[in-house]
């Protein structure tokens, strides 16, 4: 069975999708999988071991130079590519106007159906003209979080069980090493140790769900306080400027180039854990099973926060979480790590 699956971006929304790539295979092991997404979330897919074929659409750039002849050509290439193989299901979990399009141009089986959401759910992007450019729409509950709506659309539609156990499937394709098994999971260090790492994730697509500088000062002096090596990664200059004047602040923190999405999955492995705002690296943290807090500046932890471990957890308040909440939530799942790891 061939399935293709449509999701383009964003980062926090691939990785959101990425539990029913588990599913699919326990229920269906002979399935193979094709993913359809952005240039710039590939790598992460490439390295998944579940993937077996990403596909690679760079729509906001032949939208930018739709008038270009090279561009033109790239699109005729995709669309070739996309009809390569025929689907016996694609899955639209996208649920935009494009998504659906895309969907709509793959090459299907005989017997071979088009899925998408049927409606909206509460938070999340929705273009009713999904729904008419499927063979088929799934109704969803209108509240529920992210990574379960994804799951449900999947179990639905290819008819298996909807599943409970959560497993985001990432493996290094290297080592065959379940991330489990590998350094970041929580445990491998004792927290307080010298060499236990926690990645400071402040980067985030918008402003309003940032938190103040003098907030990551405190809680950076609070961490190497307790015995935590702390380290800082940045994406553009914006970024770059922000991580050199927490950097002047505070000494001793760990300064990460500027990787690819893939590498920066690989080097997050060796960490004891995270804290980071509402941001597709913070997302990233939880599907690499570290320990790990998420600040929110606004109430939509219960469809985007982590909510199946009991060291991932969310932290919400208004204008901001202050820097005891988030410290509290730190040391109590840092304790949480010390007694499953005893």
């Amino acid at each position: 069975m061939r399935i293709l699956i449509v999701k383009l971006s964003s980062l926090g929304d691939i990785i959101h999708t990425l539990p029913v790539l588990v599913d699919i295979k326990k229920n269906i092991p002979h399935a193979q999988i094709h993913w359809v997404v952005e240039p710039a979330f590939a790598s992460l897919l490439e390295m998944h071991p579940l993937v077996e074929r990403v596909i690679v659409c760079p729509l906001r750039m032949w939208v930018k130079n739709r008038f270009d002849a090279s561009s033109r050509s790239m699109a005729k290439s995709f669309l070739k590519t996309l009809r390569e193989n025929a689907y016996d299901c694609v899955l639209d979990l996208q649920g935009l106007t494009k998504s659906a399009l895309i969907a709509r141009c793959a090459a299907l089986n005989p017997n071979g159906q088009r899925v998408a959401m049927a409606n909206k759910t509460d938070g999340s992007s929705y273009e009713p003209m999904t729904r008419w450019l499927s063979t088929r729409a799934i109704e969803l509950p209108k509240r529920m979080d992210a990574v379960a709506r994804a799951r449900m659309i999947c179990a639905k539609a290819l008819g298996y069980p909807e599943p409970s156990h959560l497993d985001y499937g990432l493996i290094s394709r290297d080592k065959e090493t379940p991330m489990a098994s590998a350094p970041g999971y929580p445990g491998h260090d004792s927290p307080g140790a010298k060499d236990a790492q926690v990645l400071l994730i402040h980067g985030t697509s918008r402003a309003d769900k940032a938190w103040p500088l003098s907030h990551w000062v405190e809680l950076t002096q609070r961490l190497q306080n307790a015995g935590y090596g702390v380290c800082v990664t940045y994406s553009g200059e914006v970024e770059l400027e922000f991580v050199n004047a927490l950097r002047q602040s505070v000494k001793g923190i760990t300064l990460w180039p500027q990787k690819p999405l893939g590498e920066l999955c690989q080097s997050m492995r060796a960490l004891m854990g995270a804290i980071g705002v509402d941001s597709g690296v913070s997302h990233l943290a939880v599907a690499l099973n570290l320990a790990h807090v998420q600040i929110y500046n606004f109430p939509t932890e219960w469809r985007t926060g982590p909510l199946h471990r009991p060291y991932q957890v969310s932290v919400f308040d208004t204008p901001t979480p202050s820097v005891d909440s988030v410290w509290h939530e730190w040391t109590r799942v840092a304790h949480t790590v010390r007694s499953e790891k005893c």
